[in-house]
């Protein structure tokens, strides 16, 4: 739990025991609502829950059908980056950005600053030993390339979305 995620704004990264606590714990109304939204049983059903949540529990876990509705209910970000990560994945939910001519410049010159970046690690790459802040670096920068364009192909694909509604209507 001391790694910390290199998006912005991210905050640590979390095992998945401590992401479904805090997904849990942080969603509308805490584990109690999350229990009620879930359908479990209303006498028995926040205790069983917060046990299952409670990540100095051992013997206790959600069963795959518990995980999915705390996943599908909760929407939380620690927790999809907690389980993408143990699969050595990451994943992105853009937040559309207007496809504008303004934007796509705005990508090209952060293409470009984040190109120099790269090109500025020459050094790591030349001796073929990369030290863990650069990688770290490397990824951080990735990441950010990575996320504006998913922005800005989000923002194209609401735009074409409400171009066709209105064609419609």
């Amino acid at each position: 739990m001391s790694r910390l995620d290199l998006l912005p704004g991210a905050g640590p990264v979390l095992s998945l025991r401590h992401a479904l606590y805090r997904a849990g714990r942080d969603y509308r109304g805490g584990i109690g609502a999350l229990a009620t939204d879930m359908l479990l049983d209303p006498v028995t059903g926040y205790d069983t829950l917060q046990k299952k949540l409670n990540p100095s529990e051992d013997r206790r876990w959600p069963n795959p059908d518990e995980l999915e509705d705390i996943i599908r209910l909760t929407q939380d970000a620690r927790l999809n980056n907690a389980l993408l990560r143990a699969a050595g994945l990451v994943g992105f939910r853009p937040t559309p950005v207007a496809a504008t001519r303004e934007a796509l410049q705005a990508v090209g010159e952060l293409l470009q600053r984040e190109g120099e970046f790269v090109g500025s690690l020459h050094q790591g790459a030349a001796d073929n030993v990369w030290q863990a802040h650069e990688v770290a670096a490397l990824q951080h920068h990735g990441y950010e390339v990575i996320s504006q364009v998913l922005a800005i192909i989000a923002g194209a694909e609401q735009a074409m979305l409400a171009g066709e509604d209105r064609r419609d209507g």
